[in-house]
């Protein structure tokens, strides 16, 4: 998938075991008290049922998703979405989140976000979730989760 960011094109791809490095980095620039350690990302990247999307915008990483796909349930889970700040409000969140519920091929997609982050949240309304539950005391300094939902088909 390709599309355009300030007159500049990026590209949507699956991510690899070699972007590890960028991936912590975003990580950390995104989620600086909540983001994945280097060996839960490495477990992300080797898991054969994770899907992992990159965007890359002039040779450099500037967003990921991962998500699973659980049969069982008949869902899937965003388990990590970012994008580096500086390319916030160009629509690569969004672009990678529709890239996620498409590869998926699932009827209904879930994901917990910080009570406190409206960016996402925001992102996450105007893409069609709808907030489902809260996980109270989800985050490391206890904030509650609220968990989204969007019925895909």
């Amino acid at each position: 998938m390709n599309a355009a960011i300030a007159d500049q094109p990026f590209s949507i791809d699956t991510a690899r075991l070699f972007d590890l490095p960028a991936i912590h980095r975003l990580e950390r620039v995104c989620f600086s008290k909540d983001a994945y350690d280097a060996l839960t990302l490495l477990g992300l990247m080797l898991n054969p049922g994770m899907l992992r999307l990159k965007a890359v915008a002039r040779g450099m990483l500037i967003g990921f998703v991962a998500a699973e796909r659980r049969l069982r349930a008949g869902d899937g889970w965003i388990i990590t979405i970012g994008v580096l700040p500086e390319f916030w409000g160009q629509g690569i969140g969004q672009a990678l989140l529709l890239a996620a519920e498409r590869e998926m091929k699932v009827a209904r997609v879930k994901l917990t976000v910080r009570r406190s982050n409206a960016r996402a949240i925001d992102l996450y309304t105007r893409c069609g979730y709808r907030w489902v539950a809260t996980s109270r005391g989800y985050y490391h300094d206890g904030e509650d989760g609220l968990i989204m939902e969007k019925e895909v088909w």
